[in-house]
């Protein structure tokens, strides 16, 4: 009886030393992309994952975000892309930031569908206009978040030479505990640029465009 009790801890043992490897990917990691219009500026306190196993990772991305090149509307994707090794494809993606020119502080769960996660281990042959060559086994392996005022978000999933698709639109939550989760005296990052504020200024924010 011990050593069938002995046996049973260790293929359990054994079981979460696999769960917990390197997950079999068709590339060493994917990548999490964070941006927003232009002007409306942000500053991500966090980007934490869940993945399909259902680990935990936190501060997977954050900081500065990258700008599209006009206000109204949003990119199709893209933007500051961070890459997010030894973790399997997303389940569940929690976005925290600070929204400068409002300001505000918003929280919001993304929940990701399995077609994106099929999508993001799916080959295909694209078309790669930098190179002006056809390529085989190009993946959709970038998840990218837009945020703007008013706590709208959208997410998409594309790839090098591969378009983006939209995984959806969001609303997010007011952090009613402020900037940082209270710890910072209600203090956010910075003031938005003397560039945001006058553009703010002159034109509002245009809450309405996203």
């Amino acid at each position: 009886m011990r050593r069938l009790l002995l046996a049973l801890v260790i293929l359990a043992l054994a079981g979460c030393a696999a769960g917990s490897g390197r997950p079999r990917l068709p590339y060493d990691y994917w990548y999490v992309g964070i941006g927003a219009p232009r002007f409306m500026e942000v500053w991500v306190e966090s980007v934490d994952v869940i993945d399909r196993r259902g680990y935990a990772y936190f501060d997977i991305h954050g900081g500065v975000v990258a700008y599209n090149d006009k206000t109204p509307g949003w990119y199709d994707g893209g933007g500051k892309m961070m890459p997010v090794s030894n973790v399997d494809l997303p389940e569940t993606l929690f976005v925290r930031w600070q929204s400068l020119v409002e300001p505000q502080t918003y929280k919001l769960r993304i929940d990701i569908p399995q077609w994106v996660r099929d999508e993001m281990v799916k080959p295909q042959r694209a078309y790669c206009s930098g190179r002006k060559q056809w390529r085989d086994n190009q993946y959709r392996f970038d998840i990218s978040i837009g945020m703007a005022p008013g706590g709208i978000a959208k997410a998409w999933v594309g790839g090098p030479c591969l378009s983006n698709i939209e995984i959806g639109r969001y609303r997010a939550k007011v952090d009613t505990r402020g900037p940082y989760e209270g710890h910072s005296n209600g203090r956010y990052y910075r003031p938005p640029t003397d560039t945001a504020q006058a553009y703010i200024k002159q034109h509002g924010i245009p809450y309405e465009s996203w």
